[in-house]
């Protein structure tokens, strides 16, 4: 790849070249992972550092309570792990009937924030599980930085206190919220102090123990008593049982690379449909940020969401599966209904039988990771178990309640997920670890950045800062700031309905990306890190 390096976009940033590298969305956790490679950790140790960092500095968009997914390039294969959290054991439709009552279809109703929206936390075991497969350094060395920003304090960055700003009068009343996160009675500004002696005390729990005693030790006899002050019957066997998956990714051809993702039930799927249809038209004939070339790019997004909102959910619970929804010929068939001239209103297909933070790393030895971590919605559920400092997820939210889903909810599924890793490579060897963060926005900001580098040549920071598009739940568009207003209009004009959400959380995304430098005469990796965060790309 012969990257155009010049950047078009209004950016403060410019990529960086390092032969270890790590990209997060807060420059302390770039520094954590960064310090991690220094002390002669890998990869996997550098991403473990820096997720256990983000929960302190960046607790709008995950805590210890979080989920978690990874795909990691070994030096010769790629691993993708799924820590997300399964649905405790007196969860079904039944019982939340009971609590909720029911819609005017019958389906019981299910919070979106609360205790009744927590499944079992995945990310600490997924710090837990990628450290014995692969990592260097001692477990309880990676969780240094984390407990000393806990313990003495950090700094609030800007966008960091924008969304916590907007998440206060939403989850103020939820249990354990504001003791923890309401210091003064109000979210703290920018650039004051904030500190977690709570959070401090289970990392030290994890450090001396290992990342068992979250889920079998004190810290999970907390979280069941804290649980059944409000009546929720979680058992101290529902946090022992939780396991972590390995898990073999799934792949599309696009453009002579292969994109690849994490299985179901995650949303990864998506972006893998919308690139196998725009593998149908020669999107590099079209002007780079034409009308044309948006267009198709929104129409193929949408195809794929009204699928995966139908089919994905837990695998044992689809009765479609990836390899069906991936089908060259079904794939071509989605394609023909594009109509290049005019918006449309998808339905799923019939294929034939058969807030969140992202961080990337990659050493010299070759080693890269692709790394995922969220509580949702900004802060999750809202519930912090006081004196040990764990927010936890809502991503119980992400289930259904008809009985006819393949996301319905039950005792141990996953719920439909919307984060997810993204890895590309190119004739069996690793190019790029990379993801974008941000609920929905995440295939798509997988699907416009890729198509960006692979059909345009726009080198990774400026395919980053470029302005994007968002396909809303209803198939509505929002756009964002600095988006041409001719392209709009001509958008408006192929009958694309605009919808400007008040999203402060999710907003349009933000990525890292890590791209390997194969050419000859190259050494390395080009690194580049969303302006749409306080993140920073670091290397060495």
């Amino acid at each position: 790849m012969k990257f155009n390096w010049h950047n078009p976009y209004l950016t403060t940033r410019t990529p960086l070249f390092a032969r270890n590298a790590v990209a997060t969305s807060h420059p302390l956790a770039a520094h954590a992972g960064h310090q991690a490679l220094l002390n002669g950790g890998n990869a996997v140790d550098a991403a473990i550092a820096a997720a256990a960092t983000l929960t302190i500095v960046e607790p709008v968009s995950n805590g210890l309570g979080s989920d978690a997914f990874a795909m990691v390039w070994d030096g010769q294969q790629l691993h993708g792990l799924n820590a997300s959290g399964t649905a405790p054991s007196h969860w079904d439709t039944n019982w939340f009937a009971r609590r909720y009552g029911v819609d005017a279809q019958g389906h019981a109703r299910r919070p979106v924030r609360g205790w009744d929206s927590v499944t079992i936390p995945g990310a600490v075991a997924a710090w837990e599980a990628l450290h014995q497969r692969f990592g260097k350094l001692p477990f309880h060395q990676l969780l240094e930085t984390a407990i000393d920003l806990a313990e003495r304090g950090v700094t609030i960055a800007p966008m960091v206190a924008r969304k916590w700003h907007a998440a206060v009068p939403l989850l103020q009343d939820q249990p354990g919220f504001a003791a923890t996160f309401m210091p003064n009675g109000r979210a703290p500004e920018i650039g004051e102090k904030f500190v977690m002696p709570a959070a401090a005390r289970t990392l030290r729990l994890l450090a001396d123990q290992g990342a068992r005693a979250f889920y079998e030790g004190e810290a999970a006899e907390a979280i069941v008593r804290f649980a059944a002050q409000s009546d929720v019957p979680l058992t101290l066997a529902d946090l022992a049982g939780y396991r972590p998956e390995w898990v073999t990714p799934v792949s599309r051809r696009y453009r002579g690379y292969d994109v690849h993702e994490l299985p179901p039930n995650g949303q990864g799927i998506a972006a893998l449909i919308a690139l196998g249809i725009l593998e149908h038209f020669d999107l590099a004939s079209l002007p780079l940020d034409s009308v044309a070339s948006q267009h198709l790019q929104v129409e193929a997004m949408k195809l794929a969401f009204a699928d995966i909102y139908k089919y994905v959910g837990d695998p044992r619970s689809m009765d479609i599966t990836p390899e069906q929804m991936l089908d060259d010929s079904y794939l071509a068939e989605r394609a023909r209904l594009i109509d290049p001239a005019r918006a449309s209103q998808p339905l799923s297909g019939m294929p034939a039988s058969g807030g969140t933070v992202y961080l990337t790393t990659a050493d010299e030895s070759g080693m890269m990771v692709s790394f995922i971590q969220s509580n949702y919605m900004g802060f999750g559920s809202g519930v912090v178990v006081p004196e040990y400092g764990i927010s936890l997820q809502n991503r119980g939210a992400g289930f259904s309640s008809d009985p006819r889903s393949a996301n319905v909810v039950a005792p141990g599924r996953r719920p439909f997920h919307t984060i997810i890793p993204g890895f590309l490579t190119k004739d069996g060897q690793p190019q790029m670890s990379f993801g974008v963060m941000g609920g929905d926005m995440q295939p798509q900001g997988h699907v416009q950045t890729l198509v960006r580098m692979l059909d345009y040549q726009q080198q990774p920071q400026a395919a980053c800062d470029a302005p994007r598009w968002k396909v809303n739940r209803d198939f509505s568009l929002d756009l964002e700031v600095g988006f041409h207003q001719g392209v709009a209009e001509q958008l408006g004009q192929r009958g694309h309905r605009f919808t400007s959400l008040n999203d402060p959380y999710m907003d349009f995304g933000s990525g890292q990306f890590i791209w390997k430098l194969t050419t000859e005469g190259s050494d390395g990796y080009v690194i580049a890190s969303d302006s749409r965060r306080d993140g920073q790309a670091v290397g060495f």
